[in-house]
């Protein structure tokens, strides 16, 4: 060191001092990610002009660059809720949201970084609690899922509407009851389906006793009128015509002409 010239030493001390003050001033935002700039000595959080964007920056060093995920995001949370007759039941939830671009440096300055912890998550809990109590157990476990979702969603998004995030879905993943109520609801929802079923088998026997019982009229109906039809000349007329195509046979036969006692017997032979 004693041999270097006293123009070296200030030299490398300036170059140090260049490259981490370079290095303090640059920023590199990657996909997905905006910028947040607070100044130091001009007003602190920047909420007037759009957030940075992706890319190469250069702030001054007294600047500071918070980044934030502006990329939709998914956040799971399990909760213990009680239902409309205060049964404790597991709930698993998760929601899809982002931050609103634009309004990146009002979230920064109102919210923080950790605006997930401080807004969203205490609002999922408080809008699951206050839908799933207005149901029963049974309710929640077989034909309300869909209204519960959709009822959290438009609840929670009341309350972040206004907190700079863009809520865009609520999905319930899980709705747990304790096993002796889950039980209950099973073998109740087992007896319904066998009462149902049990149902149909009558519906369909009766429609069947009704089927066989208008056929069965309609054949006596059609006989009756053939019987009020048959008069005596016209059972008469229909003997003798098959007493004479009996007659066209080669074999002799004994045929009685008419009826009752006024029938008359005929021999008929080969000829």
């Amino acid at each position: 060191m004693d041999k270097l010239p006293k123009i070296a030493l200030p030299v490398i001390f300036g170059f140090i001092v260049v490259i981490i003050l370079f290095s303090k001033s640059t920023v590199t935002i990657d996909s997905g990610q905006a910028g947040v700039l607070y100044k130091t000595f001009g007003g602190g959080v920047v909420t007037d002009e759009a957030p940075m964007g992706e890319g190469f920056h250069i702030v001054a060093p007294w600047n500071r660059v918070t980044v934030y995920e502006v990329r939709q995001q998914e956040v799971l949370e399990k909760m213990n809720v009680l239902s409309s007759n205060g049964l404790d039941i597991k709930l698993e939830a998760s929601a899809w949201f982002e931050p609103i671009r634009n309004d990146l440096g009002k979230l920064h300055q109102e919210k923080g970084e950790d605006y997930i912890q401080r807004v969203l998550l205490p609002t999922i809990r408080s809008a699951a609690r206050s839908v799933v109590g207005r149901y029963t157990p049974e309710q929640l476990y077989s034909s309300k899922r869909d209204a519960i979702q959709q009822e959290i969603f438009d609840e929670t998004q009341k309350i972040v509407s206004g907190q700079y995030i863009q809520l865009n879905e609520i999905l319930v993943r899980d709705v747990t009851l304790p096993p002796t109520i889950k039980d209950a609801i099973e073998r109740k929802l087992k007896q319904e389906q066998e009462s149902l079923e049990y149902e149909f088998r009558l519906v369909t026997a009766k429609k069947e006793a009704e089927k066989v019982t208008i056929e069965a009229q309609g054949k006596a109906d059609a006989n009756k009128i053939l019987s009020a039809s048959l008069t005596d000349k016209i059972l008469q007329d229909k003997g003798i015509d098959a007493t004479l195509k009996l007659a066209q046979s080669a074999n002799a036969k004994v045929v009685v002409v008419g009826s009752g006692e006024s029938g008359l017997p005929l021999i008929l032979g080969n000829n």
